[in-house]
């Protein structure tokens, strides 16, 4: 996905995506089966620090699998596909995705800004759905031994969450983006949004 989702029962969490928590409600179509997490398998080495989203700068193709109702007890998952475009600010220190994808369920837009604190040498990530118009609270991380892991507070349907973002790519091409909340303060974890990202080229340089 890359956007960096959040995207909770109606959304508000991604995508990285995409994004995150009670903005635009998408009703499945269809039933999906139940992907499977990220494993910790993929072998990309993401850098460390300011470069770490240096790998996304570009344009994708998007296939993003939701949970239609997260912490529900619900199985029922829908599936959506897109684009995602990622554009590097300020030499780096900044970035911003914008995520299109749609499926018979509807569609989803959002915008992801990440930003990169230097005396931390941590990323905030921060999402709006563009149908709510507003951004959510920020998850906030890093990338360590070629893997991005991001943590936030939310709340979903009135009860606070806990947000898990975790980022990986098997190669330069392709990478995972990977959601899960937790409604026990993080003993357990349920996986509500994956989106596989295929890269289809870099963005064309002139300006527009």
């Amino acid at each position: 996905m890359t956007m960096t989702a959040r995207i909770a029962g109606p959304l508000n969490v991604v995508i990285l995506s995409c994004g995150l928590i009670t903005a635009l409600c998408v009703l499945p179509a269809s039933a999906q089966g139940s992907p499977e997490p990220i494993t910790g398998e993929r072998k990309l080495p993401l850098p460390d620090g300011p470069g770490g989203f240096d790998f996304e700068i570009g344009r994708w193709n998007s296939v993003v699998k939701r949970l239609k109702r997260p912490l529900s007890g619900s199985h029922e998952w829908v599936e959506l596909s897109g684009t995602t475009v990622v554009r590097k600010l300020l030499d780096g220190r900044a970035n911003i995705a914008e995520l299109d994808i749609a499926g018979p369920s509807g569609r989803i837009q959002g915008v992801s800004l990440r930003l990169y604190d230097a005396q931390s040498r941590q990323w905030s990530i921060h999402y709006a759905n563009i149908a709510a118009g507003a951004l959510t609270a920020p998850m906030v991380g890093d990338f360590k031994h070629g893997r991005g892991e991001f943590h936030g507070d939310d709340s979903l349907d009135g009860r606070p969450i806990k947000v898990r973002f975790v980022i990986e790519c098997d190669r330069r091409e392709s990478c995972r983006f990977e959601q899960a909340f937790s409604a026990d303060a993080g003993k357990t974890w349920e996986l509500n949004w994956l989106a596989t990202d295929t890269l289809i080229g870099a963005l064309d340089p002139s300006p527009r």
